[in-house]
């Protein structure tokens, strides 16, 4: 017979985590990405608790970018650079690659060799979960444990081009997307919506190899991209600066930084406030779809239906929206000829 798993001590998980202990930090994120019950109260009360002591708003920093970008070797020397100086650096690596695990890929780990053993910086991969509430909310409140830990600095790493990073964005307060010159059509692969929430944009690996003039290739590539903006962008209050870097030499690095905070006074203490109470709000909503997700997977009612629900629909003799119907009535309690509105 399985054992009982021990209840988790959160206060002993809270003076672990304002204390900045590692190992104590790493278990708390573990905590508040479960989906198990239990442990879903007791991240409330860790959360709850860790809030409760006002810091200064940290730098929340989610970076983009095309597949081959160089997002990590970035990410390294950017944080490398910012531990150096003082600042505390949280990084979450959100990995929808995970979706068929629920776990996450550690890859992240292992390219920023550098970081991760640096004592002033954390790097954490973070699963996917499976859906976009799950992305949300396991994010968002691993954001939470890393300020209450004392990093001032938490950068949010998306893997690839796809909605997570909209879901990122609006969990960030500057949102940095990568991109790289490449021959031909320099706006291929790259959509208009990662455009339409970028407020920094910076093309990567501007540095010149192999004899051939990446630099000048990354100039062209940037002063394409600014045109592509202002179409896209118009006359918007923030105009989204464009600028070159390479994260395997560092240059321009410092630059995209400075971006990032002129984006950050740009928005000024009240305008960060409203940002992030808007967020709050967002996340509220997300967390909303995320429990009633998992109350209709584990509701007893529902798997008493899904067999023959799924059964149905793979023979054509159910429509989707029926069985639609047909589970969420089964869901409410209702009989299965229930024929009303449904609301979700």
């Amino acid at each position: 017979m399985a054992r009982a798993a021990r209840p988790v001590d959160v206060a002993a998980l809270v003076d672990g985590v304002r204390a900045g202990r590692r190992a104590d930090v790493a278990r708390a994120i573990t905590l508040v990405e479960s989906s198990r019950g239990e442990h879903r109260v007791a991240a409330r009360d860790l959360l709850t608790a860790l809030t409760q002591v006002e810091r200064p708003p940290a730098t929340r920093v989610g970076i983009s970018g095309v597949p081959g970008v160089g997002k990590s070797t970035f990410i390294e020397t950017l944080g490398t650079r910012l531990t150096a100086a003082g600042h505390r650096v949280g990084v979450l690596a959100v990995d929808p690659s995970s979706v068929r695990t629920g776990g996450s890929v550690l890859g992240d780990k292992t390219r920023m060799a550098t970081l991760s053993v640096d004592p002033r910086a954390f790097i954490r991969p973070s699963p996917s979960a499976g859906t976009l509430g799950g992305v949300a909310r396991a994010t968002v409140q691993a954001m939470l444990v890393l300020e209450a830990a004392g990093h001032d600095v938490v950068l949010v790493e998306t893997v690839g081009v796809g909605q997570s990073e909209v879901t990122v964005a609006g969990m960030v307060d500057t949102f940095l997307f990568l991109t790289i010159a490449r021959t031909g059509d320099q706006l291929q692969g790259i959509k208009k919506g990662i455009l339409e929430i970028a407020d920094v944009v910076a093309v990567n690996k501007a540095d010149a190899a192999g004899g051939d003039d990446h630099e000048g290739e990354a100039r062209v590539a940037a002063r394409e991209l600014a045109g592509a903006l202002r179409l896209v962008r118009g006359q918007a209050e923030w105009a989204p600066p464009v600028v070159t870097c390479s994260g395997l030499t560092g240059t321009g690095v410092d630059d995209v930084w400075q971006r990032v905070g002129a984006h950050r006074d740009h928005l000024g203490a009240d305008g960060l406030a409203r940002k992030r109470a808007g967020q709050q709000l967002d996340f509220t909503w997300a967390l909303v779809r995320d429990e009633l997700d998992q109350r209709l997977r584990s509701s007893p009612e529902v798997a008493a239906v899904r067999d023959d629900v799924r059964r149905a629909v793979l023979s054509g003799e159910l429509p989707a929206p029926l069985a639609a119907d047909r589970i969420l009535a089964a869901y409410d309690h209702r009989p299965h000829g229930w024929d009303g509105p449904t609301n979700l």
